[in-house]
C-alpha cells in the first residue's frame, strides 16, 4: 500500500512538472538538436532510432523528446503488431538517462544543432509538451511513414512553417526496400522475412522527403538541408557520442542462402532419384505443398488481412501458392486425375511469371530464394511429365 503511495505521489509530480513546462518561455540561449542513434543488434533496433533534444540551462531543462515508445506487455501489443494497428507513444526523458541508456548498448548518437529562431524554438517545445500531455501522446505507426523520424520530420517543417529545403548532394535514386536493405542483409533470416513480407509497393523509388523514415537519411539529409528565409545551413553544428562498437557475428553456414540451397540440392537429388526410377517421393511433395502453402496463406493474409500497407501486391505468391494446402489430398494418390495435372502446369507458369517480374523490376525479391524456386520449377516440370506418363499407362 505505501509502495502505491509513492509511485501515485511521483506520477503526480511528473505530471505537474510537465504540465509546468509549458509556462516556460525558452531563453535566447537555448538550443534545439536532434539526436541519431546508430542501430542495436535486435531487430525492432535494426534500423536505429530519433530523438529531439532541448536544452535550456538558465531554465534548468535539458530534455528528449522521442516518438518510439511502445509497450511489449501492452495486451494485444502482438496481435496489434501483426494487424498493422500498433499504437506508439512520444516519450520524454532527461537526457543523461537518455544518453546512458544508449551508451549500456554500445549505441553511438549523432547530435546535429539546427539552426532555429526563438519563435522557433519556444514553438516546437510547446508543441512537444502539448503532445506529450494529451491524447496526440499516442500515434498509429507505420513503419515508411509514421515513426520516429518521420514524426520529427514533420515537426520540423510545421514549426518553421516549411521554411527548410531538405537536400542530400549524394542522393540515390533507389527504391524503399534497397533501403531497407542498406541496414539488413539481404542474406541474413531477418532480410528474407522482411523481402518475403513486403509487397511490390515498396519497390517504388522513394523521394527525397520519403527517405527520411530511416533515422540515418534523416540525419544526412538534415545536414544538407538549408534555410530558405536565409539560405542558412540548418544543422550549424555536429557531434558524436561514441559508445563502444556493436559487433555482429554471422556465420554462412547457418545463413539462408546457405541453408535454402541444401534443402534446394536435396529437392533435386530426390527428382533426380525418381527421374531414375520412373518413381515420386510422395513425403517429399506433401512437404513441398504444405511449406509452401502456409507460406502463402501468410502472404495473402498480410495483403488482405491486414492494415500494412507496405504488404500489398506481394508478388511472393506466385511460387508460394496459398491453395497448395488443398491440393495435398491429391498428392497422397498414386494416380491423381488430369485437373491435377492442369493445376501443375498453372503452378509452373506462376513460377515464370515471378521470374518475368524479377527480371523487369516489378518487385525484387531475395536472392537466397533463388534456389528453391528454381528446384520447385524442376520438381512440377518433373510431375507433369511422371503423372501424364502414368496416366496414358492406365489408360
Amino acid at each position: 500500500m505505501k509502495l502505491f503511495k509513492i509511485i501515485f505521489f511521483v506520477f503526480l509530480f511528473l505530471l505537474k512538472s510537465n504540465e509546468s513546462y509549458c509556462q516556460i518561455k525558452l531563453s535566447p540561449d537555448s538550443e534545439v538538436s536532434i539526436l541519431t542513434i546508430k542501430p542495436g543488434n535486435s531487430l525492432n533496433d535494426a534500423f536505429g532510432h530519433n530523438g529531439i533534444r532541448i536544452k535550456d540551462l538558465q531554465n534548468r531543462i535539458d530534455l528528449v523528446f522521442d516518438y518510439g515508445r511502445y509497450d511489449f506487455n501492452k495486451k494485444g501489443f502482438y496481435l496489434n503488431f501483426i494487424l498493422g494497428k500498433l499504437n506508439y507513444e512520444i516519450g520524454l526523458l532527461d537526457y543523461v538517462s537518455f544518453v546512458e541508456n544508449y551508451k549500456l548498448e554500445k549505441r553511438s548518437i549523432y547530435e546535429q544543432n539546427i539552426n532555429l529562431n526563438e519563435t522557433q524554438k519556444q514553438r516546437l517545445f510547446k508543441k512537444l509538451i502539448r503532445k506529450f500531455n494529451s491524447n496526440e501522446k499516442t500515434y498509429q505507426y507505420d513503419f515508411f511513414y509514421n515513426n520516429c523520424a518521420t514524426k520529427i520530420r514533420d515537426d520540423l517543417k510545421e514549426i518553421s512553417d516549411n521554411d527548410i529545403l531538405f537536400s542530400n548532394n549524394n542522393l540515390k535514386n533507389i527504391t524503399f526496400r534497397n533501403l531497407i536493405r542498406s541496414h539488413i542483409k539481404t542474406n541474413s533470416w531477418s532480410g528474407v522475412g522482411i523481402d518475403l513480407a513486403l509487397g511490390s509497393v515498396v519497390d517504388k523509388r522513394a523521394t527525397l522527403e520519403q527517405y527520411m523514415f530511416l533515422p540515418k537519411q534523416l540525419k544526412e539529409i538534415l545536414s544538407e538541408s538549408k534555410l530558405k528565409s536565409n539560405s542558412k545551413k540548418l544543422v550549424y553544428k555536429t557531434i558524436k557520442i561514441e559508445s563502444g562498437e556493436i559487433r555482429k557475428k554471422s556465420y554462412f553456414l547457418f545463413s539462408p542462402l546457405f541453408i535454402i540451397s541444401f534443402l534446394s540440392l536435396i529437392i533435386f537429388l530426390f527428382t533426380f532419384k525418381d527421374l531414375k526410377n520412373s518413381s515420386r517421393n510422395k513425403l517429399l511433395d506433401l512437404l513441398i505443398f504444405l511449406v509452401t502453402g502456409i507460406l502463402g496463406i501468410l502472404i495473402i493474409f498480410l495483403w488482405f488481412g491486414t492494415n500494412h500497407r507496405v504488404t500489398a501486391f506481394n508478388y511472393n505468391f506466385l511460387w508460394a501458392f496459398c491453395l497448395n494446402i488443398l491440393m495435398i489430398k491429391n498428392l497422397i494418390k498414386s494416380n491423381p486425375n488430369k485437373k491435377f495435372i492442369s493445376y501443375l502446369k498453372f503452378l509452373i507458369i506462376l513460377i515464370l511469371l515471378m521470374i518475368i517480374h524479377w527480371i523487369t523490376g516489378v518487385q525484387s525479391f531475395n536472392y537466397a530464394l533463388s534456389p528453391l524456386v528454381i528446384a520447385l520449377l524442376f520438381r512440377y516440370i518433373y510431375l507433369v511429365f511422371f503423372f501424364k506418363l502414368k496416366h496414358n499407362n492406365t489408360t
